[in-house]
């Protein structure tokens, strides 16, 4: 790894790992349907002028309905549901949840037919990282640090993430990342701008406001250009290592900016969590 690759591997792992904070600020005062609708109408202005002037967003404009598609499971439900369980639960938490992606992107997989899945290390990092996750949901929830419900949203959200790359990457594998996520946000500004307008809060707050606002341009944006410059410079399979490091930021920027408890459930599951999902994600070479 360059060192030019190395600092792009740095600041997407940084990027992607306040999001969780910034909803958290965000969501003191829009509701949750403003915070998805107005990060995506900023990063949707951001990407989709960069991929028109590549020429590149023709490609995701006639895949539309794959694209549509994987703007409902990697956005349009995700972002809602992380965003309304950040009411409720820690910023933290919800990004330690978020690292079970790789978990449940390899089982997605394994269920297309890809049966290098079997492997003993990756079936044993699914375990781990199912054992990690459960400790987590129990212990938070018996202890009455977490709503349960919020810890499931997050959950289904992981989920949905996991398969939206998989279904995007295998119908439209040649088509640019950067149009097709601009577009995928434009789709998502679309569908949830309605709602958003009716609920949009008498007062704003400047901390809620800048948060929102960076959410869009660095979290939403920014994160995503680097990511494909990554992928280019070092190929998919490391820089999938970014969901690791990106998860202990999460949690902890919570602890030392918003003062969130490092709780029981955390401290016990994180190992678990990440390890699992790096060995479940590993293909021997």
């Amino acid at each position: 790894m360059t060192r030019k690759s190395l600092i792009h591997f740095a600041l997407v792992s940084v990027l992607w790992g306040i999001p969780y904070l910034l909803m958290k600020v965000a969501v003191e005062d829009f509701p949750p349907a403003a915070v998805v609708a107005g990060r995506t109408l900023i990063g949707a202005s951001i990407l989709i002028p960069i991929a028109i002037y590549r020429k590149k967003f023709g490609g995701a404009v006639l895949g539309f309905k794959y694209v549509a598609f994987y703007a409902l499971m990697e956005m349009i439900g995700p972002w809602i549901l992380i965003t309304t369980a950040e009411q409720k639960i820690d910023s933290g938490l919800a990004g330690l949840l978020v690292s079970t992606v790789p978990i449940f992107a390899t089982i997605i997989t394994s269920l297309r037919g890809d049966h290098s899945v079997w492997e003993f290390k990756r079936i044993f990092g699914i375990v781990v990282g199912f054992v990690g996750l459960i400790l987590v949901v129990g212990i938070e929830s018996l202890s009455g640090n977490s709503d349960p419900l919020s810890i499931a949203m997050v959950i289904v959200a992981s989920m949905g993430y996991a398969y939206a790359v998989i279904m995007v990457t295998t119908n439209l594998p040649l088509v640019d990342g950067i149009a097709i996520n601009g577009l995928a946000m434009a789709i998502t500004t679309v569908f949830w701008a309605p709602v958003a307008i009716a609920q949009w809060p008498s007062s704003i707050s400047m901390n809620s406001a800048l948060s929102l606002i960076a959410l869009g341009i660095f979290s939403t944006a920014i994160a995503f250009i680097l990511f494909f410059k990554v992928i280019a410079e070092i190929g998919p399979a490391r820089s999938s290592l970014v969901t690791y490091l990106n998860t202990a930021i999460a949690v902890v920027l919570g602890v030392i900016i918003l003062r969130e408890p490092l709780t029981v459930g955390i401290v016990v599951g994180l190992p678990l969590v990440l390890v699992g999902s790096y060995l479940a994600s590993r293909k021997t070479a």
